[in-house]
């Protein structure tokens, strides 16, 4: 099965609209994972009308009508391979035993909130993927999602899409920098394997 993970999309606060490779993957993908963060409900509309199977949760920044079309937590099994969907894992530090103790059950826990690509395993065997954010990249090079492979019980084929800068392109505030940017990279693991 051909796996689309996608989280914080914000449209459209972050962005006007999706960017095309990543609704190009969603018509190709057999399931379409989204970890919250949505923030209108006509975004939900698309990814309803565009993918075969979706399975999303709300986030933090998602209101009522989200929340009341959506879990805060999915559990779905595919190709046997068991998947749990959460928007917020809390802080880094310390994420793979939490998690562990949570959602242990599972093979791979999906999750966004941070906006920072993530790909771990924690020491019971569970995979943690955060695709990023495709519309808001914060502190990190490029916007990014992730596709896998379910097949027969495994995980395979995870990689981490950067995704083309926006276009037309914001215009540099004084000092040469968009409004916003801090000119650095964030910390954390961009490790797809």
């Amino acid at each position: 099965m051909r796996l689309v993970l996608t989280t914080d999309t914000h449209v459209p606060k972050r962005a006007r609209r999706l960017p095309d490779e990543l609704l190009a993957a969603m018509d190709a993908a057999d399931v379409v994972f989204h970890a919250g963060d949505w923030v209108d409900e006509a975004t939900l509309d698309l990814f309803e009308a565009r993918a075969r199977r979706l399975v999303a949760v709300y986030g933090n920044n998602d209101g009522p009508g989200l929340r009341a079309r959506l879990p805060e937590i999915a559990r779905v099994e595919f190709a046997g391979v068991r998947f749990a969907v959460v928007h917020e894992t809390g802080p880094a530090r310390g994420r793979e035993e939490r998690c562990a103790e949570l959602y242990g059950d599972a093979d791979v826990l999906v999750f966004g909130h941070s906006h920072i690509p993530w790909d771990t395993t924690a020491g019971c065997g569970l995979r943690l993927l955060n695709p990023g954010s495709p519309t808001d990249r914060r502190r990190q090079p490029h916007c990014t999602y992730m596709t896998a492979t379910a097949r027969n019980g495994a995980l395979s084929d995870v990689r981490l899409h950067r995704l083309p800068p926006r276009t037309p392109a914001a215009q540099p505030s004084a000092g040469g920098r968009r409004a916003g940017d801090s000119g650095t990279a964030g910390p954390g693991p961009d490790r797809a394997r």
